[in-house]
């Protein structure tokens, strides 16, 4: 993983607030991203899940098609992908299609309860250390207790009818 610098903090503060946003709107979520590339964003975006009724409309998703919208490309070499939260399975491997050259993400899968990962035993910074590409970097734990305190913390007591991912 690589390191954490002032602009990661920057961004990452501004991924929250984003994720604040999201919590706040009707059928949004608290999972914010930003996509940035020499200081300037190129799209963002909550988790709009329940809002569009869609399953793909993860934050990043969501960022990633504002960003291939306002550069006419589905490509984002030199780009930085800042969330709130470790990108699921769905989201690393369209971070990789999209060559994005760098993840900087919140809280990880040890600071929030298990419903929030798609597969317990397969943790989704596999993808990225494994992929194909050896042009994308990945740092985790950016404001982590900050971002941790949007979603459900870890081994809290949830209804399994009530956990998604499940």
């Amino acid at each position: 993983m690589s390191d954490t610098g002032a602009d990661d903090i920057r961004w990452m503060r501004h991924a929250l607030r984003i994720a604040r946003k999201g919590g706040a709107a009707e059928g949004g979520a608290p999972i914010g991203c930003v996509i940035v590339r020499g200081g300037v964003v190129l799209g963002e975006g909550y988790n709009e899940v329940d809002r569009r009724r869609d399953p793909t409309a993860h934050s990043e998703i969501v960022a990633m098609r504002r960003a291939g919208q306002h550069l006419n490309t589905g490509e984002f070499r030199g780009a930085t992908l800042y969330s709130t939260l470790q990108p699921c399975g769905m989201c690393s491997m369209a971070s990789i299609w999209a060559k994005i050259s760098r993840i900087v993400y919140g809280a990880g899968r040890g600071d929030v309860h298990e419903m929030y990962f798609e597969d317990r035993h397969m943790n989704t910074i596999d993808f990225i250390r494994d992929a194909y590409r050896d042009d994308l970097s990945l740092c985790g734990g950016v404001l982590a207790a900050e971002c941790a305190a949007l979603y459900v913390p870890r081994g809290a007591d949830i209804p399994l009818d009530l956990q998604f991912n499940r």
